[in-house]
């Protein structure tokens, strides 16, 4: 496929995925008493207004990404109220969770389309795996596009939800801990990863560490995909 082709289906799916993603976090917040993501239109499909949010996020860095390295990986952010969640740690807990368990959804869903596809003869199980190739069309035609958009939509969703759950600063991952902590010792957590200091070592030690994480779950999850194929 060409690469310009591959690309626009790689930046298609981001754009969706992380707008589902940041969608999530302000329905969550809403659902649990915080409207900030919702008096600044975050709860919406609209990838619009996450764009606008995050241009570096959502635009620069993906497409450079994808030039450097084949495949994407970006941000965008909802907004939230620090006070509410460090009133109610857990709530923040849960809201930050939303997110990744959002992508999570996405990649069963790519999951299931793939082993219908299976099951109807139109996919197969490639020789070779890839991030752009988890699964392969039977015959020519829209078939291809449609493989290779599933493949990226499984795994696109799968490197969201991993690098997210990364317990980080200032990735989702590090506002999840507090639901594993008494209110008193997650309100002193949640004070303590919000140094801006944080965020940049967070990220880069993310950024290090997510390669050697991520390689092993994306190939038990391929090979959950394809029972006894025994991808390594």
């Amino acid at each position: 496929m060409d690469r310009l082709a591959e690309g626009m289906l790689w930046y298609v799916v981001f754009i969706f995925s992380t707008t589902c993603h940041e969608a999530a976090h302000a329905l969550a917040a809403l659902k649990l008493g915080d409207r900030t993501a919702y008096e600044g239109g975050q709860v919406t499909l609209d990838p619009r207004p996450h764009i606008q949010r995050e241009p570096v996020g959502t635009v620069i860095v993906p497409i450079l990404s994808f030039l450097m390295g084949g495949w994407m990986i970006g941000w965008a952010s909802a907004p939230y109220d620090p006070y509410w969640a460090l009133r109610h740690p857990k709530r923040s807990a849960l809201m930050a969770f939303s997110g990744p368990l959002t992508n999570l959804t996405l990649v069963l869903l790519a999951f299931l389309a793939i082993r219908i596809g299976i099951a109807a003869d139109v996919f197969y199980a490639p020789d070779s795996i890839s991030f752009s190739q988890v699964t392969a069309a039977v015959n020519t035609g829209v078939w291809i596009p449609i493989a290779r958009l599933l493949s990226i939509f499984f795994s696109l969703n799968l490197i969201l939800c991993v690098f997210n759950l990364l317990p980080l600063p200032p990735l989702d991952g590090s506002g999840v801990v507090p639901i594993l902590l008494e209110d008193s010792m997650a309100r002193e957590y949640l004070n303590f990863i919000h140094n801006p200091s944080f965020m940049f070592i967070g990220l880069f030690l993310a950024w290090q560490v997510f390669g050697p994480v991520f390689r092993p779950i994306h190939l038990f999850a391929i090979n959950l995909l394809y029972p006894g194929m025994g991808y390594h």
